[in-house]
């Protein structure tokens, strides 16, 4: 990196408090405005550092696809932040150390829909089976604990190679290891390193004893044909605790936004229930228009780079705006419209360029059998309060729901 400095350049602070508002049922009206009048806007982070905020579609694409802005540097000594780094650096490391280590190839194979050892038909026996239960014990009930989380928690469980059992356990702490703060405080990594201890056992266990994605990791680092000599277990638990922890809060968290906001139009439940083959339309729909993803994505510019009216000196940090991006009318006409036929639809929800979610596709296929099967049993699925009356938590990476209480 060409410079560590925290010295932005020059112009005025953006006149919004950030992080914007925790609701995740109102698009945060701010972001019109900076779009128009200041789509790259100097803030004022939570840790007190300066930054840039990127809320147009074009200007985050650039962004995300420019390898001068990096996400690895995040973690470095001396940066600015966005917040103070609760986690060991290793966690923001993760997808870098995955590609040092050459097992790209490995992971994606294993979140692959069609490679991997998670079917569609695998998805929608484990939703029909949560929908038994829910049905059984009767309305109301939490869709977040007793459908979102579990099944999110078993589809990770599958791919990695723990047992379901143990995902639950892992899921119970998993808001612990997405606080923001200003200051790291005593005992921020503590859940990470129970977690972390955990997962190490598995990485160490017999190989008959392994499976999923750990198992494949092992055999890797273990192959004589390979210099396995940079694949330590440390390295591969880290990989894989990380994996856990960003798959299962991405995809329960998302599931509770998509369920809600189809509550809420219930013309378009009416119309995916009659017609299911615009299922996969519609998820990428939900994606672009929900608003899970809470904070900007941040990255730390290794170069000075022109974006926009705006020169980026290096060592800045520039927070990628995503709900800024995917509501952008000048990329979606109409962008506050839900429309299931939305086309194109190049949202920005899982990112963009190398880092680029590798857990994508799969996602895809787990919202789509998810809301399938939930739309299927529960015609009359609904909300079983107003909805100004949810509590959204604050302090979180992510716009989450301590509770989605549905009815039927």
């Amino acid at each position: 990196m060409a410079s560590t400095s925290t010295e932005v350049s020059a112009g005025p602070y953006a006149d919004v408090e950030w992080p914007l508002c925790r609701r995740g049922d109102i698009v945060p009206p701010e972001l019109a405005r900076l779009r128009e009048e200041s789509p790259v806007a100097r803030i004022r982070t939570l840790t007190g550092d300066d930054a840039w905020l990127v809320t147009s579609y074009a200007l985050a694409q650039q962004v995300l696809e420019d390898e001068r802005f990096s996400l690895r540097d995040t973690a470095a000594p001396d940066v600015p932040r966005q917040y103070a780094l609760t986690i060991p650096p290793e966690v923001v490391n993760t997808m870098g150390n995955v590609n040092s280590a050459g097992l790209h190839q490995e992971v994606l194979r294993a979140f692959g829909p069609r490679s991997g050892p998670v079917s569609a038909q695998w998805m929608s026996a484990r939703a029909h089976e949560l929908v038994d239960a829910m049905v059984e014990e009767g309305p109301p009930i939490d869709l977040r604990q007793r459908f979102a989380e579990p099944y999110s928690a078993a589809l990770v469980c599958e791919v990695l190679g723990l047992p379901y059992e143990d995902g639950l356990r892992l899921m119970s702490g998993l808001d612990l290891g997405f606080v923001t703060s200003p200051v790291a405080y005593d005992g921020c990594t503590a859940n990470w390193d129970k977690d972390y201890a955990f997962v190490l056992r598995y990485v160490r266990a017999d190989r008959a004893d392994q499976h999923g994605l750990i198992r494949r990791l092992c055999e890797l680092r273990d192959d004589p044909e390979r210099d396995g000599g940079d694949l330590t277990d440390e390295m591969l638990t880290a990989t894989v605790t990380s994996l856990f922890g960003a798959g299962a809060m991405s995809t329960y968290v998302f599931l509770l936004h998509a369920v809600l906001t189809l509550m809420r139009h219930p013309e378009a439940m009416e119309r995916l229930r009659e017609q299911p083959e615009a299922m996969p339309s519609a998820v990428e729909e939900l994606m672009r228009c929900t608003l899970s993803i809470g904070d900007g994505l941040p990255r730390i510019a290794r170069a000075d780079v022109q974006l926009g009216d705006i020169l980026v000196r290096a060592g800045e940090l520039v927070l990628v705006c995503v709900e800024g991006a995917n509501f952008d009318p000048e990329e979606f006409p109409d962008p506050e419209r839900l429309d299931l036929d939305r086309s194109p639809n190049g949202h920005l929800s899982f990112g963009a360029g190398r880092h680029f979610c590798p857990a994508s596709a799969i996602s895809r296929v787990h919202a789509a059998q998810a809301l399938t099967v939930l739309l299927e049993r529960l015609p009359q699925l609904r909300l079983a309060l107003p909805v100004d009356q949810l509590v959204w938590r604050t302090g979180n990476i992510k716009r989450v729901p301590e509770r989605l209480p549905v009815q039927w």
